[in-house]
């Protein structure tokens, strides 16, 4: 039996497969390397290079690689972008969410685990939101990931099959081994925006809206390194695999922190000033939004072990640093 990571060759999931080999598990990983990279694949899974829009390919590699278990990281993320085009947005990651999980229903898989975002909430304040609060997303992005939610569970009501959504706050860091990291060029997330501005990579680092009703003026997110939840997506497997119902997750520490406490602790951490300059909002972006995990604990026994916002500036740091010296085309 093999696990199937879509968007394998990513971020989040190429920590996802170094997670699963380390586990045990057999691996193959459906990635069209849109926006993923062959060489992030750890070299033990397999990789099959393919849109999660087709679906013939998708049901191929299911069966011809004993598929059990499905983990749905392929999609679109940037919030601003989502705004501006947002149709491309509901193709990605709605209507190819959906391509994939037919699939998964014709070949039999019964165990799904979807990448979903606390961008499902909106705007909600600087308490920490528990799972069954109204859904107002602020920007397609959200909507587009809120209504794949949906999808699974209409169709895990009819038919023998069982899912978890995690709902993920800002995810950041690098895998403690040094075997991955955030490579993508030009990504929009923030640490690593300021770490690739700290080693001279970019010229400054913009921050977006500083009139915001927080303590310092800018927005606020709860930042979760990358290990811990990737452990929390095998703790959901293995919850599944072992008879566990349908369930949708926080992930997230359950602790905010400002753009500029973020920027201060990078600078702090370099022990250099970041240039920075500011601008207006950006379209899309929530005022503050922070988790209450303790489904996460209580459900699958989640215990993070990486709640260090300098520890995850630190990993994020030592990954660009090691791409800066990387042989390897970006």
């Amino acid at each position: 039996m093999a696990v199937l990571v879509t968007g394998g060759a990513g971020y989040i999931g190429s920590h996802m497969v170094w997670a699963l080999l380390d586990a045990g598990e057999d691996v193959v990983v459906f990635d069209r390397l849109s926006t993923g990279f062959d060489w992030a694949v750890a070299p033990e899974a397999k990789l099959v290079v393919g849109d999660v829009a087709d679906k013939d390919l998708l049901m191929a590699t299911i069966r011809d690689n004993d598929v059990d278990a499905i983990i749905h990281f392929a999609g679109s993320i940037v919030v601003p972008e989502s705004v501006s085009d947002p149709l491309s947005y509901y193709e990605n990651n709605t209507s190819n969410s959906r391509t994939l999980i037919e699939a998964a229903v014709k070949t039999g898989v019964r165990h799904f685990i979807f990448s979903s975002t606390a961008a499902v909430y909106g705007t909600v304040g600087a308490d920490p939101v528990t799972e069954d609060v109204p859904r107002n997303p602020d920007s397609p992005y959200g909507m587009s990931k809120l209504m794949t939610e949906i999808i699974l569970s209409d169709v895990a009501k009819a038919h023998d099959f069982r899912f978890t959504a995690l709902r993920y706050f800002n995810v950041s860091g690098a895998d403690p081994k040094g075997r991955t990291g955030q490579s993508t060029k030009g990504a929009t997330h923030l640490i690593k925006v300021a770490c690739e501005t700290a080693l001279a990579k970019r010229e400054m680092i913009e921050v977006f809206g500083t009139d915001y009703s927080t303590p310092d003026g800018t927005c606020i997110r709860d930042y979760i390194h990358v290990t811990d939840l990737a452990n929390a997506h095998l703790l959901a497997l293995k919850r599944l695999r072992a008879g566990g119902e349908s369930l949708i997750a926080n992930c997230g520490y359950g602790r905010g922190y400002s753009v500029l406490e973020v920027l201060d602790t990078v600078q702090r951490v370099t022990g250099r000033p970041l240039p920075i300059r500011y601008g207006p909002r950006r379209p899309g972006d929530a005022v503050a939004i922070v988790a209450n995990s303790d489904l996460a604990r209580s459900e699958f026994g989640w215990q993070p072990s990486h709640d260090n916002l300098e520890e995850i500036v630190s990993s994020a740091l030592a990954w660009e640093d090691s791409l800066s010296r990387r042989n390897t085309p970006r």
